[in-house]
């Protein structure tokens, strides 16, 4: 799927069965808004992923074998999110 940024630049997706999750780069992003989306197969947000703290966005998604996704943030969070949704199950602060 063509995908074509919200802000910044594209620096990972992944297609999953859920669709396509989507990491911009965080270097002149938006703050109020999450660099971590979910995009369905017509291109729509499905989600925007839940921040640790509104005040940072994500460096690094990985997909887990369970249907996870592992998140670093440029404030040290590691948190894991819902695939489904989007949505915090664990998190915690790397500082």
């Amino acid at each position: 799927m063509e995908v074509k940024a919200l802000h910044t630049t594209i620096e990972k997706q992944i297609q999953t069965s859920a669709g396509e999750v989507v990491l911009e780069s965080h270097g002149g992003f938006p703050k109020d808004d999450s660099n971590l989306y979910l995009l369905g197969s017509d291109g729509e947000i499905i989600w925007k992923a839940e921040k640790p703290d509104p005040r940072t966005l994500f460096s690094r998604v990985k997909l887990n074998d369970d249907y996870t996704l592992s998140t670093y943030t440029i404030n040290g969070h590691l948190s894991e999110l819902d695939l489904r949704t989007g949505k915090i199950i664990s998190s915690s602060s790397l500082a």
